[in-house]
């Protein structure tokens, strides 16, 4: 029994302080990790940026600091430590080589969520696709197309060319085109369009629709019709203004003409 309380007491004078000093360095490195996650957070708080993106981030910075105070913890008990260094890193480099594409991803993530170039609601156009932004995640943005199909974009494709946002501006421009006949007055034509615009109280008056003679085209005297609006009344101006033209046009006698082609017969051949 002697000897056994003789190793006991060996023991722990050899390694009693250096148990006692990693179990110190363990709970006392998770406190100040917490701390410095907590701090990360709420300063990115102030600064508006995106709950999802301060979740991540907070995570992020815990675990990375929580495995330096392992690495310690353990460097204390006499563990050599070198050589999960260079696991770790050689894990690292593994795992980045084979998630390049989900990298590239949650750095165009996190620069969406910094810059902000556009918002939950927004109506856009990126990636190849249209539709109202209903998320943006970390690897994702996720769309409602105007039929109601979900749309999932990786945030690379987003970042990656041009991105239309059709509602940040508050105000859209509605772009029509009205052709009338040869033989038609002009002058009474664009009072009849300039008309049927002042009747809609959807359409701004700042700024003011331009209606303007564009092209002398084939068939027809085109005129450019530009209305304004708000964006979201941009769809229901555009259908009902193009019924009240061609209502407003008919009733006042005016055409709208449709291709055609003179054929002249001469000795009864067609020239």
């Amino acid at each position: 029994m002697s000897q056994i309380m003789a190793v006991v007491i060996t023991f722990l004078t050899a390694y009693g302080f250096r148990v006692l000093g990693a179990v110190l360095i363990f709970f006392i490195g998770r406190w100040v990790a917490g701390l410095l996650a907590a701090t990360v957070g709420k300063t990115m708080k102030k600064t508006n940026t995106e709950p999802t993106l301060i979740k991540f981030t907070v995570s992020l910075v815990n675990i990375a600091l929580m495995t330096f105070v392992i690495i310690g913890a353990l460097a204390v008990l006499g563990i050599q430590t070198a050589s999960f260094i260079a696991v770790i890193g050689a894990a690292g480099l593994a795992v980045g080589l084979a998630l390049q594409g989900s990298l590239s991803n949650f750095a165009a993530g996190v620069l969406m969520m910094i810059f902000k170039p556009f918002k939950v609601g927004d109506f856009i156009e990126a990636g190849g696709a249209k539709g109202t932004v209903k998320e943006i995640q970390i690897f994702n943005t996720v769309l409602a197309s105007p039929d109601n199909i979900k749309v999932i974009i990786p945030n690379s494709q987003v970042t990656g060319g041009n991105i239309l946002n059709y509602s940040v501006n508050g105000t859209r421009r509605v772009d029509m085109v009205v052709g009338v006949s040869y033989e038609d007055d002009l002058k009474k034509a664009k009072q009849v369009i300039e008309s049927v615009l002042a009747k809609d109280t959807r359409i701004l008056e700042d700024p003011a629709p331009t209606v303007a003679v564009s092209e002398l085209a084939d068939s027809s005297v085109n005129f450019v019709v530009r209305p304004w609006c708000k964006s979201a009344d941009y769809w229901d101006v555009l259908f009902d203004t193009t019924t009240n033209i061609k209502i407003a046009l008919d009733d006042s006698g005016i055409s709208i003409p449709f291709p055609q082609r003179d054929i002249h017969i001469i000795d009864g051949k067609v020239a």
